[in-house]
Protein backbone atom coordinates (compact mmCIF):
# COMPACT_ATOMS: atom_id res chain seq x y z
CA UNK A 1 0.00 0.00 0.00
CA UNK A 2 1.57 3.27 -1.12
CA UNK A 3 0.29 6.19 0.87
CA UNK A 4 1.41 9.23 -1.06
CA UNK A 5 0.06 12.45 -2.52
CA UNK A 6 1.00 15.32 -4.79
CA UNK A 7 -0.56 18.73 -4.32
CA UNK A 8 -0.18 22.16 -5.92
CA UNK A 9 -1.59 25.44 -4.70
CA UNK A 10 -1.28 28.72 -6.57
CA UNK A 11 -2.68 32.03 -5.34
CA UNK A 12 -1.87 35.67 -5.98
CA UNK A 13 0.45 35.46 -2.95
CA UNK A 14 2.13 32.04 -3.12
CA UNK A 15 2.85 29.06 -5.34
CA UNK A 16 3.48 25.75 -3.57
CA UNK A 17 3.94 22.16 -4.70
CA UNK A 18 4.33 19.22 -2.34
CA UNK A 19 5.11 15.58 -3.09
CA UNK A 20 4.67 13.42 0.02
CA UNK A 21 5.21 9.72 0.61
CA UNK A 22 4.32 8.64 4.14
CA UNK A 23 5.99 5.25 3.51
CA UNK A 24 9.34 6.89 2.98
CA UNK A 25 12.82 6.78 4.45
CA UNK A 26 13.29 10.48 5.11
CA UNK A 27 14.47 11.52 1.64
CA UNK A 28 13.73 15.18 1.17
CA UNK A 29 14.26 18.21 -1.02
CA UNK A 30 12.97 21.40 0.58
CA UNK A 31 13.06 24.71 -1.30
CA UNK A 32 11.26 27.71 0.18
CA UNK A 33 12.42 31.35 0.39
CA UNK A 34 12.60 31.07 4.20
CA UNK A 35 15.90 29.51 5.24
CA UNK A 36 14.99 28.60 8.82
CA UNK A 37 11.71 27.03 7.68
CA UNK A 38 13.69 24.94 5.16
CA UNK A 39 15.74 23.67 8.09
CA UNK A 40 12.61 22.82 10.12
CA UNK A 41 10.87 21.02 7.24
CA UNK A 42 14.08 19.16 6.45
CA UNK A 43 14.33 17.74 9.96
CA UNK A 44 10.55 17.14 10.02
CA UNK A 45 10.89 14.80 7.02
CA UNK A 46 14.01 13.15 8.42
CA UNK A 47 12.53 12.38 11.83
CA UNK A 48 9.13 11.39 10.44
CA UNK A 49 10.72 9.15 7.78
CA UNK A 50 8.56 10.91 5.19
CA UNK A 51 9.81 11.34 1.64
CA UNK A 52 9.03 15.00 1.09
CA UNK A 53 9.65 17.35 -1.82
CA UNK A 54 8.57 20.94 -1.37
CA UNK A 55 8.92 23.82 -3.80
CA UNK A 56 7.50 27.13 -2.64
CA UNK A 57 7.67 30.76 -3.63
CA UNK A 58 5.78 33.67 -2.15
CA UNK A 59 5.51 37.38 -1.54
CA UNK A 60 8.21 37.44 1.13
CA UNK A 61 9.05 40.98 0.04
CA UNK A 62 5.93 41.86 2.06
CA UNK A 63 6.65 39.42 4.89
CA UNK A 64 6.76 35.67 5.48
CA UNK A 65 3.17 35.19 6.67
CA UNK A 66 1.46 34.08 3.46
CA UNK A 67 4.19 31.61 2.54
CA UNK A 68 4.39 30.01 5.99
CA UNK A 69 0.63 29.69 6.46
CA UNK A 70 0.07 28.36 2.93
CA UNK A 71 2.80 25.75 3.46
CA UNK A 72 0.89 24.56 6.52
CA UNK A 73 -2.30 24.40 4.46
CA UNK A 74 -0.75 22.35 1.66
CA UNK A 75 1.25 20.03 3.94
CA UNK A 76 -1.83 19.29 6.06
CA UNK A 77 -3.89 18.65 2.92
CA UNK A 78 -1.15 16.35 1.57
CA UNK A 79 -1.30 14.18 4.71
CA UNK A 80 -5.09 14.05 4.57
CA UNK A 81 -5.05 12.99 0.92
CA UNK A 82 -2.26 10.41 1.41
CA UNK A 83 -4.07 8.73 4.31
CA UNK A 84 -7.34 8.33 2.39
CA UNK A 85 -9.98 6.63 4.55
CA UNK A 86 -7.31 6.01 7.27
CA UNK A 87 -8.01 2.28 7.43
CA UNK A 88 -5.51 0.48 9.62
CA UNK A 89 -3.65 3.49 11.00
CA UNK A 90 -2.85 3.91 14.68
CA UNK A 91 -4.79 7.20 14.47
CA UNK A 92 -3.24 8.58 17.67
CA UNK A 93 0.36 9.65 18.13
CA UNK A 94 2.31 11.47 20.80
CA UNK A 95 5.91 12.29 21.56
CA UNK A 96 7.87 14.13 24.22
CA UNK A 97 11.12 15.43 22.78
CA UNK A 98 14.05 17.11 24.52
CA UNK A 99 16.09 19.57 22.49
CA UNK A 100 18.92 20.71 24.71
CA UNK A 101 17.24 22.78 27.43
CA UNK A 102 13.79 22.80 25.73
CA UNK A 103 11.15 20.06 25.95
CA UNK A 104 8.23 19.78 23.50
CA UNK A 105 5.17 17.59 23.89
CA UNK A 106 3.02 16.87 20.85
CA UNK A 107 -0.14 14.76 20.68
CA UNK A 108 -2.23 14.22 17.55
CA UNK A 109 -5.45 12.47 16.60
CA UNK A 110 -6.30 11.96 12.91
CA UNK A 111 -9.96 12.17 13.89
CA UNK A 112 -11.35 13.93 10.82
CA UNK A 113 -12.14 16.88 13.07
CA UNK A 114 -10.14 20.04 13.73
CA UNK A 115 -8.94 21.16 17.14
CA UNK A 116 -5.71 22.97 17.94
CA UNK A 117 -3.91 23.91 21.16
CA UNK A 118 -0.55 25.68 21.23
CA UNK A 119 1.32 26.59 24.41
CA UNK A 120 4.73 28.12 23.76
CA UNK A 121 6.16 31.56 24.39
CA UNK A 122 8.92 33.01 22.25
CA UNK A 123 11.28 35.78 23.28
CA UNK A 124 12.50 36.77 19.83
CA UNK A 125 10.51 38.21 16.93
CA UNK A 126 12.42 36.10 14.41
CA UNK A 127 14.73 33.12 14.24
CA UNK A 128 16.73 33.54 11.06
CA UNK A 129 14.18 34.92 8.61
CA UNK A 130 11.18 33.13 10.13
CA UNK A 131 8.76 35.08 12.33
CA UNK A 132 8.29 33.15 15.55
CA UNK A 133 4.58 34.07 15.76
CA UNK A 134 4.06 32.11 12.53
CA UNK A 135 4.92 28.78 14.17
CA UNK A 136 1.39 28.91 15.59
CA UNK A 137 -0.09 29.79 12.18
CA UNK A 138 1.81 27.01 10.38
CA UNK A 139 0.65 24.26 12.71
CA UNK A 140 -2.87 25.68 13.01
CA UNK A 141 -3.16 25.62 9.19
CA UNK A 142 -1.76 22.08 9.16
CA UNK A 143 -4.32 20.91 11.74
CA UNK A 144 -7.25 22.56 9.93
CA UNK A 145 -6.37 21.01 6.58
CA UNK A 146 -5.29 17.58 7.80
CA UNK A 147 -8.49 17.57 9.92
CA UNK A 148 -6.72 16.55 13.11
CA UNK A 149 -6.70 17.35 16.80
CA UNK A 150 -3.22 18.73 17.46
CA UNK A 151 -1.78 19.60 20.87
CA UNK A 152 1.62 21.32 21.12
CA UNK A 153 3.25 22.42 24.37
CA UNK A 154 6.81 23.56 25.06
CA UNK A 155 8.10 23.53 28.61
CA UNK A 156 11.38 25.01 29.67
CA UNK A 157 13.64 26.41 27.00
CA UNK A 158 15.86 29.46 26.88
CA UNK A 159 16.65 29.42 23.16
CA UNK A 160 13.83 29.99 20.64
CA UNK A 161 15.69 28.01 17.96
CA UNK A 162 15.67 24.99 20.27
CA UNK A 163 11.98 25.45 21.09
CA UNK A 164 10.94 25.55 17.44
CA UNK A 165 13.19 22.65 16.51
CA UNK A 166 11.73 20.59 19.37
CA UNK A 167 8.22 21.34 18.06
CA UNK A 168 8.99 20.20 14.51
CA UNK A 169 10.86 17.07 15.61
CA UNK A 170 8.21 16.07 18.16
CA UNK A 171 5.46 16.72 15.60
CA UNK A 172 7.25 14.53 13.07
CA UNK A 173 7.55 11.66 15.55
CA UNK A 174 3.93 11.99 16.72
CA UNK A 175 2.59 12.13 13.15
CA UNK A 176 4.78 9.19 12.14
CA UNK A 177 3.38 7.13 15.01
CA UNK A 178 -0.22 8.07 14.22
CA UNK A 179 0.17 7.25 10.52
CA UNK A 180 1.81 3.86 11.07
CA UNK A 181 -0.31 0.83 10.29
CA UNK A 182 -1.64 -1.32 13.12
CA UNK A 183 -0.96 -4.91 12.04
CA UNK A 184 -3.78 -6.18 14.26
CA UNK A 185 -6.39 -3.99 12.54
CA UNK A 186 -4.92 -3.45 9.09
CA UNK A 187 -8.24 -3.05 7.25
CA UNK A 188 -10.22 -1.50 10.07
CA UNK A 189 -11.23 2.14 10.44
CA UNK A 190 -10.00 3.09 13.94
CA UNK A 191 -13.35 4.42 15.14
CA UNK A 192 -16.61 2.93 16.41
CA UNK A 193 -18.32 5.34 13.98
CA UNK A 194 -16.87 3.38 11.06
CA UNK A 195 -15.60 6.58 9.44
CA UNK A 196 -13.00 9.24 10.19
Amino acid sequence: MKRASQLNRKTNETEISIDLNIEGTGKRNIDTPIGFLNHMLDLFAKHGLFNLNIKASGDTFIDDHHTVEDLGIVLGSAFGKALGDKAGINRYGFFILPMDEAVATVAIDFSGRYAFSFDCNFKREKVGNLSTELIYDFWDAFAQNAKVNLYIKVENGRNDHHKIEAIFKASARAIRSACELDKRAIFEIPSTKGIL
